[in-house]
């Protein structure tokens, strides 16, 4: 049998706190700026740290640029998070026979029963997306809901090894 590999890539949204967090470095940033060209003492090198702000500030809201990346080997889900597409942190990985169901969201699969759980894993661009899947399974020894936005080839090799586990309704 030949390795199944498939790969996707979700930008997540920027929210109102990511605005607000910019908003702050920025005012913030520019207040360290006009204090360090202000400063005697510092004359001499107020421009390297003038500099060194804007470099501080520039890195730190770039940070917030969010990306996952699902892959998919023969029903193993590994998902990383990549920051700013210069660090990347593997943030899920569980095998499709572990999952109890995956299901699209936005549909009668996701009772009660599941909102109310208390560990709660979003790998979205953004939740109220019509193409995200929730999977419930037994993950870090607790009872986990984690949102996704699979593929159709995603699915289909899920449905290869849990034909009954999965939803695409």
């Amino acid at each position: 049998m030949m390795d199944i590999f498939i790969e996707k890539i979700v930008k997540r949204r920027k929210d109102i706190k990511d605005h607000l967090i910019t908003a702050a470095v920025i005012s913030g940033a520019l207040l360290l700026m006009f204090i360090a060209l202000n400063i005697e003492i510092l004359a001499g090198v107020s421009m390297f740290i003038v500099v060194g702000i804007g470099y501080g500030a520039y890195y730190f809201i770039t940070s917030r640029n969010t990306e996952y990346e699902y892959a998919v080997t023969n029903g193993d889900l590994d998902i990383d998070k990549i920051i700013a597409q210069r660090k990347r942190k593997r943030v899920f990985s569980a095998n499709c026979k572990d999952f109890e169901i995956v299901a699209r969201l936005k549909s009668q699969h996701y009772t009660p029963q599941y909102r109310n759980f208390k560990n709660k894993m979003d790998f979205t661009g953004y939740i109220g997306n019509d193409d995200v899947y929730f999977v419930v399974l037994h993950y870090n020894n607790q009872p986990t809901i984690l949102f996704f936005e699979p593929s159709e080839k995603m699915l289909n090799n899920f449905k290869t090894f849990i034909p009954r586990k999965v939803f695409t309704d």
